[in-house]
């Protein structure tokens, strides 16, 4: 469209399938273009810096959240530290709220799910590069019904979180976790700071004898 400024996007996500169709999309839609594509978050700020110097930085990266090295919410806070004015957009199959608090906690600016309309992933990207914030329509609604009537106890866990218990009561480390998950150990950690705190629980004992209880895990043979 003449005099329109074009938004230029980097496209994560470790899919190469994804990420090309992603990319081909946005190059047929108006006043968006995919200047890159990366595999990881680490391979985004790779490819960041190499924008930059080429005087090509994007305005929005349309990001998947897990991802082997660096997963996308690791990646957001590091890509907004070293770019302030680029704009994060998570693209993901998974819509947990306790996914979505994260990434908007560590500044994303929209966050849609990959079975999302092709023409609602541009109008995020279009409002991201507006400074504004765009949820998909389910995750609004899971946020909404979350504020009025939040779960406890084992309910209030995300898929990711049940994992991680389970992780925890076999007596894996925060490291360990980290590398079966192919999640940062900042990210396990978090994760596992949220389960204790959801269950009410001081220690990762406890934690153990509650995936234990509630059939996670199987008993120690005795």
């Amino acid at each position: 469209m003449a005099g329109q400024e074009v938004i230029g996007v980097l496209v994560v996500d470790d899919h190469a399938v994804v990420r090309r169709g992603l990319a081909a999309y946005l190059e047929s839609a108006d006043g968006i273009e995919a200047v890159a594509e990366a595999v990881n978050g680490r391979d985004a700020l790779v490819q960041l810096r190499r924008l930059a110097t080429e005087n090509r930085l994007p305005k929005v990266v349309l990001m998947d959240v897990l991802m082997p090295e660096m997963d996308g919410i690791s990646a957001i806070g590091e890509i907004l530290a070293s770019y302030p004015d680029v704009r994060v957009v998570m693209l993901t199959s998974f819509g947990e709220v306790e996914r979505v608090y994260a990434a908007l906690q560590a500044g994303a600016a929209g966050y849609l799910l990959k079975d999302a309309d092709p023409d609602e992933v541009a109008a995020a990207i279009r409002a991201a590069a507006r400074g504004e914030v765009h949820l998909d329509p389910a995750v609004a609604g899971r946020l909404t019904r979350q504020l009025v009537s939040p779960p406890t106890g084992l309910a209030s866990l995300t898929a990711r979180e049940r994992t991680v218990l389970a992780l925890v009561a076999r007596g894996l480390s925060n490291r360990q976790i980290a590398a079966e998950l192919y999640i940062s150990d900042r990210t396990a950690r978090t994760h596992v700071s949220h389960v204790l705190t959801k269950l009410q629980l001081s220690s990762r004992t406890q934690a153990a004898l509650v995936a234990i209880r509630e059939g996670l895990i199987p008993p120690p043979s005795s």
